[in-house]
């Protein structure tokens, strides 16, 4: 769960050092106080967009730090794959600077914005009023239905077996070209496979040419270096070579080795490195005459490399990727030559791939149709709880082409009033309706994630009365298995809070600081008394009073 979040030149915040319990914890505060803002810290450190917006003004930097504990066997895994190590203890960081760079960490070793992004997905999960526009999206249904029904497997075999369909049906359509184009591109094929083996360029060949080429161009050089180097060996005009200095060594050593008997087997080893010299120098005089290049030679290399130069540049940038590209061109000739036969064959292949595709897209839509029935029951379950206890709710199915995801068009439908026809959700329900409604499917889905917090950002709006005061107990009895942080402006909620944090701000010499401060039982009946309108009374107060205790 979240144990504490540390925010630092956020916005409005300066500083502010916020302690999580388990269980239900309820920020509420005036409008403008920096609720918005704590979301916004949340979804940073989780790896989520940021800008130097985020920065507060005249600072450098902004920092937010977040501390996880007793994390889930999920979480655990998935750090020891990112590369980092399992502790009592997950604290993820992020800074961001006012030019719109960040830095993010793991417990405190470098990451990047995607690592806290996929270690968010097991650690927190943040509902906001952007979900009510998401359920406003009837293309998104089919994924509240998948997750409920756990077709992970479905549509991973139904996926595979479409992308397969979708090749073979792509491969017919080449073969099944009109004839004019089928005619050019055999044409264009044969001409450059034609060019390609009249170049009769083998592997290797390219690298030899340039060594020669080379060695042609600098041979006036090579012809000295050998020549002194011969010099140096044999000796010349104006002096004796190394080997017949060995020579002397060799003699004298032998005559050395009688009157000191260390220096016995001496001439020896004198005798191997004169012949290691000799052996070296003989070479040196073959390759100089090597060096006696025809003129002509030099042409022909040279017009040998611009051949190969200009083939690999038309066909890939270089040898290796030119004998690719002939294996294609090659590889497809043959296929158009023998569409006829290569057609008929995939068409028999689609029409077996067909059936499979249409047998697994039967499968998946079989388990969808069972899952959203299961669905149906348990939202209508949560519905009637939050006070909508006449509503109906359907998920319609609609059969469609197959497509990435299945052949299955999923809408859910709705009637919120007793005798009213079933319609798109999308058309009817109203801000309040929508919140209770994405509340509930968040509640029914719960279960099928392994995510220890949930944050809901004013999932409430809309909303009021009793149906506000079941929303608080709707939150309060899932906050029994699992961590729940929720930015409310209804009273009935907040009353139901575990932890209530409140979220204030005040203005010193000029500038606007947020503070943050959980509540003892005096300051919740202030704030709950404050939140539910009018001048501070008696009365007021003590209805604050009642509503914390009925809470109870």
């Amino acid at each position: 769960m979240l144990s504490q979040l540390f925010i630092k030149n956020v916005a409005i915040i300066e500083s502010a050092s916020i302690d999580f319990e388990n269980g239900f914890n309820v920020f509420t505060g005036e409008t403008g106080a920096g609720k918005s803002i704590l979301i916004d810290s949340i979804n940073a450190v989780l790896g989520g967009r940021t800008s130097r917006d985020l920065v507060r003004t005249g600072e450098e930097k902004a920092h937010v730090s977040a501390v996880f504990t007793d994390i889930s066997k999920e979480a655990e895994n998935l750090l020891s794959e990112l590369g980092y190590d399992v502790e009592d203890e997950l604290m993820i960081s992020r800074e961001i600077s006012s030019e719109g760079k960040s830095v993010c960490k793991v417990n405190m070793r470098p990451a990047t914005a995607g690592v806290l992004k996929q270690l968010s997905s097991v650690l927190i999960d943040v509902h906001g009023q952007h979900d009510s526009a998401i359920l406003q999206n009837p293309e998104l249904h089919i994924g509240y239905i998948d997750s409920f029904g756990n077709t992970e497997n479905e549509i991973s075999d139904y996926h595979e077996s479409y992308k397969l369909l979708k090749n073979l049906e792509r491969e017919i359509k080449k073969i099944t070209m009109d004839d004019s184009d089928k005619s050019a591109r055999i044409d264009m094929l044969k001409f450059q496979v034609g060019e390609i083996e009249a170049a009769a360029i083998e592997e290797g060949e390219e690298e030899e040419l340039l060594a020669l080429s080379k060695r042609i161009k600098s041979s006036e050089n090579i012809m000295e270096l050998i020549s002194e180097t011969v010099s140096a060996l044999d000796g010349n005009e104006n002096g004796t070579g190394a080997l017949e200095g060995m020579e002397t060594a060799i003699e004298n050593s032998a005559r050395l080795a009688e009157f000191f008997p260390q220096y016995a087997g001496l001439s020896e080893k004198f005798k191997e490195m004169y012949y290691e010299f000799e052996e070296f120098a003989n070479d040196i005089k073959e390759n100089a005459d090597e060096l006696d290049f025809d003129p002509a030679l030099q042409n022909r290399t040279e017009r040998r490399l611009d051949q190969i130069f200009r083939i690999k540049r038309k066909y890939g940038g270089s040898v290796e990727e030119m004998f690719k590209y002939y294996e294609k061109a090659v590889n497809e000739l043959e296929n158009i030559e023998f569409s006829e036969e290569r057609l008929e064959k995939l068409q028999k292949e689609r029409k077996e791939r067909f059936a499979k595709t249409e047998e697994l897209a039967a499968r998946l839509t079989e388990k969808r149709c069972k899952a959203a029935k299961a669905f149906e029951t348990a939202v209508l379950d949560e519905l009637s709880y939050l006070n909508m206890p006449n509503v109906r709710f359907s998920v319609n199915f609609e059969k469609t082409d197959f497509c990435e995801s299945g052949c299955d068009n999923i809408e859910f439908y709705i009637a919120t009033n007793a005798g009213d026809p079933l319609k798109p959700l999308t058309k009817i329900a109203s801000g309040g309706e929508l919140s209770r409604i994405m509340l509930s499917i968040k509640n029914v889905l719960a279960d099928k994630d392994n995510v220890d917090t949930l944050i809901f950002d004013e999932v409430d709006t809309g909303i009021s009365g009793s149906a506000a005061q079941k929303v608080g107990q709707k939150l309060k009895q899932v906050s029994g298995g699992r961590q729940i942080i929720c930015v409310t402006h209804l009273a009935q909620v907040a009353a139901y809070a575990d932890n209530h944090l409140l979220i204030s701000k005040s203005t010193e010499n000029g500038r606007t600081f947020t503070s943050v401060e959980s509540l003892d039982k005096e300051g919740r009946v202030n704030e709950l008394a404050r939140i539910m309108g009018g001048t501070m009374t008696e009365a007021l107060r003590k209805s604050a009073e009642e509503l914390l205790e009925l809470s109870k």
